[in-house]
């Protein structure tokens, strides 16, 4: 394959099986292998492959109305697709823009925030503070608030200045006789130190995913940590945006994974599970204020593409968020989800390698250690994120590991974020197919 494609592949160096056919919690090559789909793909099919009201909602409105350009038109799954998710937001997010994909909407939702102050006749307010260890897109911009230096390096002449404070990440950052709390209020109140060094009346958002995925491993703040954060976003006039592009949607237990941090932001994004890997989809959800600072001053938001709002894609996602909905997904995601962590956590109990299981819901992460007493991650060098990767899919796993979990350049983790219609005879293949993975890709050479 590697040699006859013409794809510009995201690594030119590896051979592709090609996909075919997908049903449920599997996806089949064209030699006829079947792989158990354990990280839906990036935390996207969250209702597993081919469910039939998806495609059926998908064709009927192919055949109404495929396409109209948003700056002549509306549509009606597009409107549909706002009024409910405006209904069944938290807070006061009461508008939204739809998009194609994750960083589309911090996109948008980045330079909405900068309009806003502008609009406001604050024009000073152009900083934004995120957190290291983060991950919020692939342009330029969302490049630029993502607080993973590898990523950043060779793009770093080409960025803005964005300012990277400590992410809430109990398992490294809590000290010795500091209580979860403390430790979440004090990473907290590195925001409020980088906001008066900057200067408040620079900083227009602090932009932060409520549990962070790809880059740590679905790590979930401590209680209090995002009540403190947006103490000092309201006392400094800063505008709180939640990512929620993978950790959204249901995957966390909760439709909206804020919801269990009992805030509201001002500006909150979705994509992944949003479609469920059926259209293309994002959405940027903003306050009734914001959108107001727009109407009542310039009408005109600047930004755009030129498929957003595309009609095919709101009437899947329309479907999707009806789906997750109508067949009480989320107390299912929170009862299998538990099944899986205790299962994992049980099975590996007495794994030296394993340092840490965390997550919510059916958004799980490993984090792989040389020494669990120590907590001292695998030399970079051996790159076991990769080793995992490829014995998974050779044993017919598919699941999300990644590298530079420490700080960028050192650690390793694994992500799981199955289907939502996980069944424990899967969670039994998952698990035996994680562990021989492991094991294979440890034993492949000796390991620093």
């Amino acid at each position: 394959m590697a040699n006859t494609s013409h794809i510009f592949h995201r690594d030119t160096g590896f051979d592709y099986p090609v996909a075919v056919s997908a049903s449920g919690v599997y996806i089949t090559d064209s030699v006829g292998k079947r792989y158990l789909d354990a990280s839906g793909g990036a935390a996207v099919s969250c209702l597993g492959h081919g469910d039939p009201a998806i495609l059926a909602a998908i064709k009927a409105q192919m055949d109404k109305l495929q396409f109209a350009h948003s700056s002549f038109f509306t549509s009606e799954p597009a409107e549909a697709l706002a009024n409910l998710l405006t209904e069944l937001a938290p807070g006061e997010l009461d508008r939204v823009c739809i998009v194609s994909s994750g960083s589309e909407a911090n996109e948008a939702a980045l330079k909405l925030a900068r309009q806003y102050f502008l609009e406001t006749g604050q024009e000073s307010r152009h900083r934004i503070v995120s957190r290291r260890q983060s991950y919020h897109g692939a342009t330029l911009g969302t490049l630029a608030i993502r607080g993973n230096h590898w990523n950043r390096a060779p793009f770093e002449p080409m960025l803005m200045k964005v300012s990277h404070i400590s992410p809430c990440y109990a398992y490294r950052g809590r000290e010795a006789g500091e209580t979860e709390f403390d430790y979440g209020q004090r990473v907290a109140n590195e925001l409020e130190q980088e906001i008066l060094r900057l200067g408040p009346e620079t900083v227009m958002a602090f932009v932060a995913e409520p549990v962070v995925g790809a880059r740590l491993g679905a790590v979930a703040p401590v209680t209090g940590y995002f009540t403190r954060i947006r103490e000092i976003c309201d006392r400094y006039g800063v505008l709180l945006i939640f990512d929620e592009v993978m950790c959204g949607m249901g995957r966390t237990g909760t439709l909206f994974a804020c919801e269990q941090e009992g805030v509201a932001p001002d500006i909150l994004t979705l994509a992944k599970g949003l479609g469920a890997g059926y259209q293309p989809i994002g959405a940027m959800m903003c306050s009734k204020r914001i959108h107001d600072a727009i109407d009542q001053g310039s009408q005109i938001f600047q930004h755009g593409h030129t498929v957003l709002g595309h009609p095919l894609a709101c009437a899947a996602s329309l479907a999707v968020v009806r789906a997750i909905l109508d067949r009480e997904l989320l107390p299912r995601v929170r009862a299998i989800g538990a099944e899986l962590m205790y299962t994992l956590a049980n099975h590996f109990s007495g794994w030296e390698c394993i340092g840490d299981i965390r997550g919510r819901g059916l958004f799980i992460g490993l984090e792989l250690v040389r020494d669990r007493a120590s907590k001292q991650p695998f030399d970079p060098s051996f790159q076991l994120h990769k080793r995992i990767k490829q014995t998974a899919l050779a044993n017919g796993l598919l699941c999300y590991p990644a590298g530079g979990t420490v700080d960028g350049k050192s650690g390793d983790h694994i992500l799981l974020a199955p289907p939502f219609i996980l069944e424990d005879v899967h969670i039994e293949e998952l698990v035996a197919k994680l562990d021989l993975s492991l094991r294979t890709a440890l034993a492949a050479g000796s390991h620093p």
